[in-house]
């Protein structure tokens, strides 16, 4: 359950400065200073608020059947800030990426590791 708008710098919500903030150009890290939250809070705000004005409808690309695969810790949190500014999950950021690189037929581009010669 959500709680109620926090009025924020003159704002209805802080979400609301928010985006007032960010619209003026300016950092997370200020952001959170103005605000008085934690820069992780800016974002975690940030995502929420643009998943709340993506249509419910949205087809997804991807199948909805397929193998897990682990990921190792550091690179999955290496990749939360890439997620977080497309408003997405990780690991929505990652079965993207792969599509992306299997359709496109990247692997030898993104690897570079010399196995296609």
């Amino acid at each position: 359950m959500m709680g109620a708008p926090k009025i924020t710098l003159g704002y209805e919500s802080r979400t609301a400065a928010i985006a007032a903030l960010r619209a003026n150009g300016l950092s997370t890290a200020v952001i959170a200073d103005r605000i008085g939250i934690e820069p992780k809070t800016v974002t975690a705000l940030e995502a929420s608020a643009a998943r709340a004005r993506r249509p419910s409808h949205a087809q997804s690309t991807v199948p909805t059947l397929g193998r897990p695969v682990l990921v190792p810790f550091q690179d999955y949190a290496a990749l939360r800030s890439h997620a977080a500014r497309r408003a997405v999950t990780v690991d929505r950021l990652i079965r993207d990426i792969i599509e992306v690189v299997a359709r496109d037929d990247m692997v030898n581009a993104v690897l570079d590791d010399g196995a296609a010669s």
